[in-house]
């Protein structure tokens, strides 16, 4: 089995026509994302670069319980982004302003008016926000950032700027915390050089590390983890996991950091294995 994650390059129409290096684009595609497919061997996550030029559509995500609630199976999502750049004056809407009843939500999402009604926070690089389920949430144009993700693709649309795709009102309404984001417990900022524990659970754990990791870093991650480079290369086996790749290990004792390389770790919570 290879180290590295095949690469899934997905267009959308918020996406950009050129991507920051090392990734390239395909001429006459706006891509918005690039996917690293999970290992059949760590099926739970999902890595992401999400690139934007125009704002994503308002959405929420159901929980676990939720969609097993339904007879999905596990497949709720809750989500974490790390910003890599933006450009001046771009945002992330989350939550809102005031607390909104489901009709006022509804009645937002259809006028258009839920835009104004969330909490838009300007980003820089090194702005860390995790998602919990059933927060309304959107990403804004010129933005580009990384996402660890619970491996699932339900997402409820509850409005997107008159563009011509399906919205799910009913769905999302069902779900949807018509809250204000609770930012001091969900937000940090990253410094590039430092080891910082960003998700610590209860779905999946996530670590910056510089360098080889710590001992408490090796001590939580003990099986199956992912490993994503943002500078300098990791060597996973005799693989060599470069910036703009995503890797795959069975234990944290085959990757070989770089001495002075940065790299995010990912793997589930021990809970959830």
């Amino acid at each position: 089995m290879n180290a590295q994650l095949p690469i899934r390059q997905v267009a959308k129409p918020w996406g950009k026509c050129e991507l920051p290096a090392p990734f390239d684009t395909r001429e006459g595609e706006r891509i918005g994302e690039i996917w690293f497919e999970p290992p059949q061997a760590l099926p739970e996550l999902l890595v992401k670069y999400i690139f934007t030029s125009e704002p994503l559509s308002v959405q929420v995500h159901p929980s676990d319980n939720q969609t097993v609630e339904k007879g999905l199976g596990k497949q709720g999502k809750e989500e974490c982004w790390l910003i890599l750049a933006a450009e001046e004056g771009a945002k992330l809407g989350i939550g809102f302003d005031e607390p909104l009843s489901a009709d006022e939500m509804r009645e937002a999402a259809m006028d258009g008016s839920i835009e104004q009604k969330m909490t838009w926070h300007t980003v820089s690089p090194g702005d860390f926000f995790y998602i919990p389920a059933n927060t309304v949430h959107a990403i804004g144009a010129g933005v580009s950032l990384i996402e660890v993700q619970q491996n699932s693709d339900i997402t409820y649309r509850l409005y997107d700027y008159d563009r011509p795709r399906e919205l799910h009102l009913d769905e999302g309404m069902a779900i949807a915390k018509g809250e204000p984001y609770v930012l001091d417990q969900c937000h940090m900022h990253v410094s590039p050089g430092v080891s910082e524990t960003l998700v610590k659970g209860p779905l999946f754990q996530l670590d910056q590390v510089v360098g080889p990791p710590g001992d408490d870093v090796a001590a939580r991650y003990s099986g199956k983890l992912l490993v994503i480079p943002r500078n300098g290369d990791v060597t996973i086996g005799s693989e060599v996991i470069a910036p703009g790749s995503c890797g795959f290990a069975e234990a944290l004792s085959e990757v070989m950091f770089s001495s002075d390389g940065v790299c995010l770790v990912a793997a589930p919570h021990a809970s959830e294995r």
